[in-house]
């Protein structure tokens, strides 16, 4: 069963483009890990504040061999600020409607 990991990035107003190319520099970073089946960045519109980066992964296992082996996200240089102010983790198993 496929599981999606959405996080939910809080960022300063106005940082929204450095977030978009930090993330587009680093886009197939993750497409060789195993189990590891999509990706998607939303962009916030009406209503909305938070960027939500979006993954799906063939298992929870997968998640977290992934997870235990990577390294955190850092600056994209140095004198770059971080730009997230939070982050949650949303997590959801993908249901099967055919059973």
């Amino acid at each position: 069963m496929s599981v999606v990991k959405i996080n939910a990035l809080r960022i300063p107003e106005g940082a929204g483009i450095e977030l978009e190319a930090r993330f587009a520099a680093r886009k197939h970073a993750v497409d060789s890990a195993p189990g590891f089946e999509g990706f998607q960045l939303l962009r916030p519109t009406a209503g909305e504040m938070r960027y939500f980066v979006i993954t799906t992964w063939a298992s929870e296992a997968d998640f977290q061999a992934w997870r235990s082996t990577r390294t955190p996200h850092a600056p994209a240089g140095p004198g770059s600020p971080t730009l997230t102010t939070q982050s949650d983790l949303l997590e959801f198993e993908v249901v099967d409607l055919a059973d």
